[in-house]
């Protein structure tokens, strides 16, 4: 919510000795967090100027530039020679747009104008010819919201509204500051500067003078425009008016279009503006129907199937039955409290209007946006809840204004249809929130600070009983006006006490183990992520994961954050990646990153989620009902790489990460929690199906090579494939991996392996043997580890292809360690152990190279 604080002065009489920062600090200790003190962007002498002369020039680039003659009133300086007509006090300048000429009002920045929009201070410069002595200014330099007419032209102030030299700073607003605030979702009355005005009042202890506080509402009720409301639930208080013999082509006041810029609003016309600006004010929407274009009475109802209505945005939405509409006898007119219809727009024609103020049940203007991607200022107020005692002193609001500044006269009728529901009192104990707080509240305080908010409040002595005003819906239980008590009193009043720590307890081992995990990637040079578990089928799309893969099917959220991503993610790779690509895009060259975290996958079987109130806790029954509904969530760990592993310097010319970089982070951890994995060729996307490694877990006895009774895949890594970097953007070649750290974890055994050495001399051997391309050289090597007691390590290190072998072949050539604990091995031992390794490679499909 952005709010000009001229305005919010005005509403509060806050006194000018308070600075906007300090009212800003207040506001955020009132629970309204600031984000952005905005301010003009605007320093030095910026004037108001007449064009006296103008000369267009044509350029060999195909331009045309106007060399003008500008009268800036005390500021003309009669130091440039050739500004056409020099013949009275004036400034040359150059100028590239069009949309002004001579006789009219401009702004000019003079040299000594700092202009942030372009982040630099204007000087007197050569161009095109001339010394431009300054510039005229368009609204995008002045840092000012386009309108049909200047959109990113000239601004051109209207007829004499200023004088040549005036300051244009003070002119435009362009001093004011605007506070903004970020809006709970709970406390959706301060969407208004009504909310905000109530808050600041409170928190600098000033009276507030309402401005919705209607004095005298001489309207007739039951005699307006004819409505006809089918649906209460969704729709509980309609008001309709009537405006006859509006002027359409009067403009808006400067000073209402000012406010609407400042709040972050366009100004329109008359009728829109005066809309948009009693919804800023208030806090209620509102719309203006052309009553000429009206076919019979209104009628609020939901949509039939196979209904169309085309928006104010000239999008055409086919309509879902669930959805609230405002009909006629024509059909549907607009989407209830997100948009209106095309079809009643108002327009240059229009001379009487009705004017709708209703309100709406925000989980129906919630949904009713979500599914048609439609978000407004009017969608956002409704969806989060609007006073239901406000609709008709809004539409009498709206109705004075376009009468004060358009002209007509407000018909004597008022249609209301409905009424606002009732508000039930809360009553608490006088003492409940000094005991909750641990801050010494006495009850008199807590009776301020709840009137102050709009309480109507009753106390005994023992007990407080509020009742709510009707903007305040986040009020219903004791506790809450607890809360409100303390935001009042001070947050920064509670104490601030450690609770004591159990004793007797620690980590989990499974809390040990990703802890450990934890340090082994940052060990590897990766710095830690936390991504959001979201995604949809556009992240699997790109990651190329085919239509049948398991990953495809996801974990449905009921109400997600994005359309785009409906679902929990299957893999981290998805998050990883696009945090890469961010990287990457920031300009970093060399990244490694990491994130360990949780992946979802639906559990066969399972029953739907319940959803459950709010209000109580759940019963037993009830929990295991959720817990049934769960879905698996197995934790997984994820890196990327991309650039230099190692960087160039002084020590070398650096080397990129490759394949076999991701690969052995997998081997990393499996080594730093005592797991025995295999590593094997594999294709498995989003992998380059050439450097795409699998990484196999065995059974319990460790035996069996990958496929074998009891092993399994947990995990993959290597070059990503060219169509995945690509789509996200990233350098060519780099690459990720991704492992399941439940199953990593549940094989690591409970204390780490006794450190068993050997005093007696190793025995070194080398193997050269020859396979057959298919034939993976970690089969090879695992049949090795396994041909002899003798054997303590075997390592592969050179990999040979050519004439020598054979088409289709290669040789692998094996160092081998062998070792007895108790013994100096003999030359009749080594010669059986040799002969085993030969043995033991022959069954895996090797044969001794000669």
């Amino acid at each position: 919510m952005k709010v000009p604080v001229t305005w919010l002065r005005e509403l509060t009489g806050l006194p000018a000795d308070v600075s906007t920062e300090v009212l800003a600090t207040r506001l955020t200790a009132y629970d309204l967090k600031l984000e952005e003190i905005i301010g003009a962007g605007v320093s030095g002498p910026l004037v108001v100027g007449r064009v006296l002369a103008l000369e267009a020039e044509p350029q060999k680039n195909g331009k045309t530039i106007n060399w003008c003659r500008v009268d800036v009133g005390s500021h003309n300086d009669l130091s440039v020679p050739d500004a056409p007509g020099q013949d009275v006090p004036s400034r040359g300048i150059v100028c590239g747009a069009h949309n002004f000429g001579v006789g009219d009002l401009v702004v000019v920045s003079l040299p000594g104008t700092y202009l942030a929009a372009l982040g630099f201070e204007i000087g007197s410069r050569k161009t095109y010819g001339h010394v431009s002595d300054g510039m005229i200014c368009s609204t995008r330099e002045l840092s000012l919201p386009d309108d049909a007419t200047t959109a990113d032209g000239i601004v051109v102030l209207e007829p004499g509204s200023a004088e040549p030299g005036d300051d244009a700073i003070t002119l435009l607003g362009l001093d004011e500051e605007v506070l903004d605030l970020e809006v709970n979702p709970d406390r959706a009355y301060a969407l208004s500067m009504r909310g905000v005005g109530r808050d600041t009042a409170l928190a600098f202890g000033l009276s507030f003078s309402d401005p919705a506080q209607l004095v005298d509402d001489p309207a007739t009720r039951g005699e307006g425009y004819p409505v006809r409301v089918d649906d209460a639930g969704a729709c509980p208080v309609f008001t309709a008016r009537v405006v006859t013999g509006f002027d359409p082509s009067r403009p808006s006041p400067p000073w209402m279009v000012r406010r609407l810029e400042q709040a972050g609003m366009r100004s329109i016309s008359l009728a829109v503006d005066v809309s948009n600006y009693v919804m800023l004010e208030l806090g209620q929407p509102n719309h203006a129907y052309d009553r000429a274009k009206l076919d019979g009475p209104i009628t609020v109802r939901r949509a039939a199937e196979g209904e169309s209505l085309t928006t104010l945005d000239d999008v055409e939405r086919t309509l879902d039955p669930a959805d609230l509409l405002i009909c006629d006898d024509s059909g549907p007119i607009g989407l209830a409290g997100v948009m209106g219809g095309a079809s009643t727009e108002i327009d240059a024609s229009t001379t009487d209007i009705v004017i709708e103020a209703a309100h709406f049940d925000p989980t129906t203007v919630f949904r009713t946006g979500r599914r048609h991607r439609l978000t407004s200022e009017a969608g956002k107020r409704n969806e989060r809840g609007v006073d239901p005692e406000l609709a008709a002193v809004a539409s009498r609001r709206v109705a004075e204004l376009l009468v004060e500044h358009g002209g007509g006269a407000i018909d004597d009728g008022l249609t209301v249809v409905g009424e606002a529901p009732g508000r039930r009192p809360v009553t608490i104990s006088a003492s409940l929130p000094a005991r909750v707080s641990g801050v010494d509240i006495a009850s008199g305080d807590v009776v301020v600070a709840l009137e102050g908010n709009g309480c109507e409040v009753e106390t005994d002595g023992f007990t407080i009983t509020a009742t709510p005003p009707s903007w305040r819906f986040d009020l219903v239980d004791a506790y809450d006006l607890v809360e409100e008590a303390l935001r009042v009193v001070g947050y920064d009043q509670v104490p601030s006490v450690l609770p004591t720590a159990p004793g007797g307890r620690g980590l989990t081992r499974s809390q040990e183990l990703r802890r450990r995990v934890g340090y082994v990637l940052a060990g590897a040079g990766l710095t830690e992520v936390k991504t959001f578990p979201f995604a949809g089928p556009a992240d699997l799309d790109r990651l190329g994961v085919p239509v049948e893969d398991a990953r495809r099917r996801q974990v449905l959220l009921e109400n997600p954050l994005s359309a785009q991503e409906p679902g929990l993610t299957t893999t981290l790779l998805i998050g990883v990646l696009r945090a890469l690509a961010l990287n990457v895009g920031r300009g970093h060259e060399d990244v490694a990153i990491s994130e360990v975290g949780r992946v979802f996958t639906p559990r066969p079987g399972a029953p739907e989620a319940p959803i459950y109130g709010v209000d109580r806790r759940p019963t037993p029954a009830e929990l295991d009902a959720l817990d049934a509904a769960l879905p698996e969530q197995p934790f997984h760990a994820a890196w990327a790489l991309a650039g230099q592993r190692e960087r160039r310097g002084w020590a070398g010319p650096g080397r990129d990460a490759t394949w076999a970089d991701a690969i052995a982070v997998g081997r990393r951890l499996a080594d730093a929690l005592h797991v025995s994995i295999t590593v094997e060729q594999a294709q498995h996307a989003p992998f380059h199906p050439g450097r795409c490694a699998a990484f196999w877990l065995h059974g319990p006895a460790g035996d069996g090579g990958p496929g074998a009774t009891g092993s399994r895949v947990i995990g993959h890594a290597g070059e990503l494939h060219p169509d995945v970097v690509r789509a996200h953007g990233l350098p060519e070649r780099a690459v990720a991996g991704e492992i399941d750290l439940d199953v990593l974890l549940a094989a690591a055994p409970e204390v780490g392996p006794k450190p068993d050495f050997s005093a007696y001399p190793v025995v070194k051997e080398d193997l050269a043997l020859v396979v057959a391309d298919d034939v993976p050289a970690a089969r090879v090597q695992q049949a090795l580890e396994q041909a002899n007691a003798l054997v303590e390590s075997v390592r592969l290190f050179d990999v040979y292809t050519g004439e020598q072998v054979g088409q289709n072949r290669r040789s692998l050539a094996f160092s081998l360690r062998l070792r007895a604990r108790d013994r100096t091995l003999s030359e009749t031992e080594i010669s059986a152990a040799r002969a085993d390794l030969v043995a033991a490679a022959e069954a895996a499909g090797a044969t001794l190279r000669t």
